[in-house]
């Protein structure tokens, strides 16, 4: 039994952040540009882990945007920029798999096997 006296702090920390601040995080190149956000992420249910990010790029006030699925590996936090890095060129970001994220995913084998590989990340 938790102690009201001493409940867990749920407040941010310098290492963690809340899930509803990063949907919407700014998604940068290596070089600084801005090339999109981070529109959701998937949580696994039984082992807690972020599978993979859906980044959307393009688009104007939320009408056609692409989302296309990020291992989560793939990117990383820059402090400066206050967002997420995926080092990737050009080409590979607009050649990498889209999805409609209306489309609940099964997150399957397969389907993991696709998107990590894309990426050059193991899964």
């Amino acid at each position: 039994m938790v102690d009201a006296g001493h409940a867990m702090e749920r407040d941010e920390g310098k290492d963690l952040i809340a899930s509803d601040r990063v949907e919407g995080t700014a998604v940068y190149r290596p070089d600084g540009e801005k090339i999109g956000r981070i529109h959701h992420f998937m949580v696994g249910k039984r082992n807690g882990r972020v599978e993979y990010a859906v980044l959307s790029f393009g688009g104007f006030l939320g009408m056609g945007a692409e989302h296309r699925p990020v291992p989560w590996e793939a990117l990383d936090y820059d402090t400066g920029l206050g967002g997420y890095v995926v080092s990737a060129d050009e080409d590979v970001l607009k050649a990498s798999p889209t999805i409609d994220p209306a489309d609940r995913l099964a997150w399957d084998r397969a389907f993991a096997t696709q998107i990590y590989g894309y990426w050059g990340v193991p899964y």
